[in-house]
């Protein structure tokens, strides 16, 4: 129900009528569908909440033991604990562990976001102005519905993690171990308010009227030499950015690699985004999911970008993904454009009349972008495809608001690990060397697809 609302527009006075339908259909939701909440100690329940199954927003299966979890919305979490947890930065995270395995599993709690919030500090953080009754009721609240830590065999366990506030979604990494074992399980949790560009993407529709020709390794390697040098503008007679990256793999695969690695989803250019992204720029203050000014390529502009912001607006990696006309090995194949900013300026060139300054080293954020993937464990092949010719330091180029940039012309190709896989197996194509301000890594194990 309340996914049926998202798309529709919050502004003016529908959209007091769909907060409130929003409100409304989160809090019965809740009150039908997340009841049924296994205590730390016991089957305790809370008043008022029906004893039912949860809304499962994401599952995975590895052996015997399945993993489901949710993000309570904000309305959601004031129906559940009877208080605002974004008041406080905080916020809830559902999850659900059936073990059918014949093993007690621990579920690492610290594994999934270091800076968690226990119960009672919780408790404290919301404790009411009330009287002492009613804040150790707040504090039962809590305890009742927290996430059991250790997992019997044959039991079914679920509960709350109370996290740090994150907007627009997270990667939720869940970790369980036992005697000599170890599962990892993977989720990018979307949280949808109207305004990210995700919330607008559907893959199948962009190429729903063409059959898209499955490549091979050498014809890949072609098509992507074959692609225009750099993004364009919306008209596609001036050049943008430099097109240097490629991810193939599935949406759900790309989401999960680059959420696990650190990125984060964006907000679309919409009046009430921009109004909020000069405030931070004038402010010096963070927006971790400002929108990203839109780049053209296949005759569209791009399909979602993420990015990995800092303390200050001014200063992020972001990255413009396209989905490309064809496939490899059976999975989508995404082209991008990544790049450092490192301030911002006006500029009338710019819909919102500013614009980041981006780092001219451009090769540094395509690096940057491959090691923070093998850290978290999310490439299986790599390599580097010509895109164009080098470009110096002492004859750079210029993108569509005059920032000037210069590089070795190369094109990161990453193929995305669906397991985890540690750096030292990931297997480099050995198609290009790249020269650029980081070296690749080299393959002294074994070359080729």
């Amino acid at each position: 129900m309340v996914h049926l609302l998202q798309f529709c527009d919050r502004s003016g006075p529908a959209g007091s009528i769909l907060r409130f339908l929003r409100f409304a259909a989160g809090a019965a939701l809740l009150a039908i569908t997340l009841g049924s909440l296994t205590a730390c100690a016991g089957q305790a329940r809370v008043a008022g909440i029906a004893d039912e199954t949860p809304v499962i927003l994401q599952t995975r299966q590895v052996e015997e033991v399945t993993v489901s979890v949710g993000i309570l919305s904000d309305e959601q979490a004031i129906a559940r604990f009877g208080v605002d947890l974004s008041s406080g930065d905080m916020q809830a995270l559902w999850v659900r562990i059936e073990n059918d395995s014949p093993q007690r599993l621990w579920f690492l709690v610290a594994a999934l976001d270091p800076a968690y919030y226990s119960p009672d500090e919780a408790a404290f953080m919301f404790r009411a102005a009330g009287s002492d009754s009613d804040a150790e009721q707040l504090r039962q609240r809590f305890r009742d519905s927290a996430m059991r830590l250790m997992l019997e065999p044959g039991s079914v366990n679920e509960g709350h993690i109370l996290v740090p506030y994150t907007e627009g979604g997270r990667f939720v990494n869940v970790e369980l171990v036992g005697h000599e074992r170890r599962m990892r399980f993977g989720f990018a949790v979307l949280l949808p308010d109207g305004d990210f560009d995700y919330e607008r993407l559907n893959p199948e529709r962009i190429y729903a009227d063409q059959g898209l020709p499955e490549l091979g390794v050498d014809e890949l390697r072609a098509s992507l030499e074959g692609l225009p040098c750099c993004t364009s503008n919306a008209d596609g007679d001036r050049p943008g950015d430099p097109l240097n990256l490629v991810i193939i793999g599935e949406l759900d695969d790309v989401l999960v690699a680059l959420a696990r690695s650190g990125w984060s989803f964006t907000h679309r250019i919409t009046f009430r985004t921009v109004r909020r992204e000069l405030g931070a720029a004038i402010g010096g203050e963070p927006y971790p999911v400002a929108p990203v000014s839109p780049l053209y390529l296949f005759g569209r502009r791009h399909d979602f970008a993420l990015q990995r912001a800092r303390t200050s607006i001014a200063q992020r990696n972001h990255l413009r993904l396209w989905l490309a006309p064809f496939t490899f090995e059976g999975e989508s194949v995404w082209v991008g454009q990544i790049s450092r900013d490192i301030g911002i300026k006006l500029t009338g060139k710019s819909a919102t009349l500013t614009t980041h300054v981006i780092d001219p080293a451009v090769d540094e954020a395509r690096e940057y972008l491959l090691q923070s993937l093998l850290v978290h464990h999310a490439v299986r092949r790599f390599g580097f495809v010509r895109a164009f010719e080098p470009t110096p330091r002492d004859v750079p180029r210029l993108n569509l608001t005059d920032d000037q940039y210069f590089s070795d012309g190369l094109r990161l190709v990453v193929m995305l690990a669906r397991d985890p896989l540690a750096p030292q197996r990931a297997r480099n194509l050995h198609w290009e060397e790249a020269v650029g301000p980081i070296a690749p890594l080299q393959d002294g194990a074994a070359g080729g697809p």
